[in-house]
């Protein structure tokens, strides 16, 4: 059975993150990343999640991965799509939250009339995303379009960017974000 260290090292890797990358995005210092790949530390439950969180991954999924190669499951009904990051109005519904070692975060956005995403984000990755119903007002740096049902968008999310509804009725986006940020 490969280590922990091994394990969490060939993640890392595989998501082209560098050890100080990760100590950023996870708020574990680069030093005790260091250790825990080597197998010279045994990390905290806390230090763990917050690592895996990083890196888009559970506790549950890393160890299951670990212990079982059980192939991932491929379909996911409407009523398993995890729900995740709710803000008010806005609705994010991911697919596949229990996929072993994902690299891509595929979301199903829902905006209520008027909604938005709170301030501008901004995060190490590539996103991009289709409209599918109603029209939403996307922001990226300083450019601004209304992009409608068919339209779709492609941005290095490092850019601060924000999502409003404005459109009277629901809005709609299909949207792929890679590293995972979930």
């Amino acid at each position: 059975m490969p280590r922990v260290g091994a394990k969490l090292r060939s993640l890392r890797q595989r998501r082209g993150l560098g050890m100080r990358e990760l100590a950023t995005r996870s708020g574990v210092s680069h030093s005790a990343i260091s250790l825990i790949e080597r197998d010279r530390m045994s990390p905290s439950v806390d230090t763990l999640g917050a690592v895996l969180g990083a890196l888009g991954l559970t506790i549950s999924g890393f160890f299951a991965d670990l212990e079982s190669p059980v192939p991932a499951r491929v379909f996911y009904p409407a009523s398993d799509l995890a729900e995740i990051g709710r803000a008010d109005k806005v609705s994010y519904r991911l697919v596949g939250m229990d996929y072993p070692n994902r690299r891509m975060l595929l979301l199903s956005e829902r905006y209520a009339p008027g909604a938005a995403t709170d301030g501008a984000l901004a995060h190490n990755a590539e996103e991009a995303g289709i409209v599918t119903r109603g029209a939403v007002e996307v922001t990226v740096g300083e450019e601004t379009r209304i992009l409608r049902e068919g339209d779709g968008y492609y941005f290095d999310s490092r850019q601060p960017h924000r999502f409003r509804n404005v459109s009277d009725e629901v809005s709609t986006i299909i949207s792929a974000i890679t590293p995972p940020t979930y």
